[in-house]
């Protein structure tokens, strides 16, 4: 299977084009790495797992999502992201973008 570049970063702020919300980017997977009982359940439109997927905090909520590359597009509004987790997944934000928090193993 072909591995496509990821269009978006992590720390990167984005906007759903269809579920009309924003968020920030905190995870990348290079195709769909969930079960085919999910995506039957979730991915309506039915977009293709072999593309890149994003695991997106969801600003002004406590919720997170898994996303379709092709669902997402670069957002202009860089008022930072109101969610629970943000501390968790980021320790800077330079007006524009979120920096990961280092991770220790």
């Amino acid at each position: 299977m072909e591995i496509h570049q990821a269009k978006f970063d992590l720390g990167q702020i984005v906007s759903h084009s269809n579920s009309n919300y924003r968020g920030v980017i905190y995870g990348v997977d290079h195709c769909f790495s969930m079960d085919d009982e999910w995506y039957e359940k979730m991915a309506t439109t039915r977009p293709p797992k072999d593309r890149p997927w994003y695991q997106v905090l969801v600003d002004g909520t406590d919720k997170t999502t898994y996303v379709a590359e092709r669902n997402l597009q670069g957002c202009d509004d860089h008022e930072q992201i109101c969610h629970p987790m943000i501390g968790q997944c980021f320790n800077r934000y330079d007006g524009e973008r979120y920096y990961m928090r280092a991770t220790t193993q």
